[in-house]
């Protein structure tokens, strides 16, 4: 079994009569019975999207869960030539390989071939979260309650729309989010997208650069000349 690092990524080709697979990439050809927002390139109906997704979730993660694995959510994105339909799955205790990606494209595919819940072309992609991970659901929220996340509203929020901060605390269906030292509860039915923000360490001997980096230098130069006079004295 292969293993890779996050996030691992299989797109899976469909073909609506006669299903095949290939680990790149693969659209499905239907009748056009056109999505709301298929005559745009960019969806403006969230609510519609949303709607979708949770039923898209709701289809697909008992398919996943026979596999032994969790499906996090699903993500519909209708596009005017292409939709796309991204499903992103986790593994309890390792890493998600592309063996992982393989088989749930595969069950998922047929699964989408039999209830046909997406009208029109579109590709299946079956993805790990990676460390900039979406959060669906309350419960993902309460998992990382400490971390930053940035989190984008369908309605506005005291004027804005978008928020990120550290997770303070989940309360039922509201999710607390510190904004420039505020706390702000948003509604999960609020929410239209929510994603992690990845602390990224400091790479080893990249730490010190320009004028510190000098100072260190000249710093360094100083003490070995003093280690030479006590030497000499």
């Amino acid at each position: 079994m292969r293993e890779i690092g996050h996030p691992a990524v299989i797109r899976a080709q469909t073909i609506a009569a006669e299903p095949r697979y290939v680990c790149r990439r693969k659209q499905k050809q239907l009748a056009a019975l056109a999505h709301p927002c298929a005559n745009s390139f960019a969806c403006s109906c969230d609510v519609v999207c949303g709607m979708r997704n949770e039923e898209l979730t709701e289809l697909l993660a008992p398919i996943v869960a026979d596999l032994g694995l969790e499906c996090l959510g699903v993500e519909y994105s209708p596009s005017h030539g292409n939709g796309l339909v991204r499903v992103y799955i986790e593994a309890a205790d390792r890493a998600v390989t592309v063996d992982d990606c393989e088989a749930v494209s595969r069950q998922v595919s047929a699964t989408l071939d039999v209830h046909d819940p997406v009208e029109g072309r579109y590709t299946l992609e079956v993805s790990s979260p990676g460390l900039d991970r979406p959060l669906y659901t309350p419960a993902q929220f309460e998992r990382f309650i400490g971390g930053a996340a940035k989190i984008e509203v369908n309605l506005p929020l005291n004027g804005r729309r978008r928020f990120q901060g550290p997770i303070l605390a989940v309360e039922g269906g509201t999710i607390a989010l510190e904004q420039d030292g505020v706390r702000v509860d948003i509604g999960h039915g609020n929410i239209h997208k929510a994603r992690l923000v990845p602390e990224l360490a400091e790479k080893p001997g990249k730490v010190h650069k320009g004028k510190k980096a000098k100072k260190i230098k000249s710093d360094k130069i100083e003490n070995q000349k003093e280690e030479s006079q006590e030497e000499e004295s």
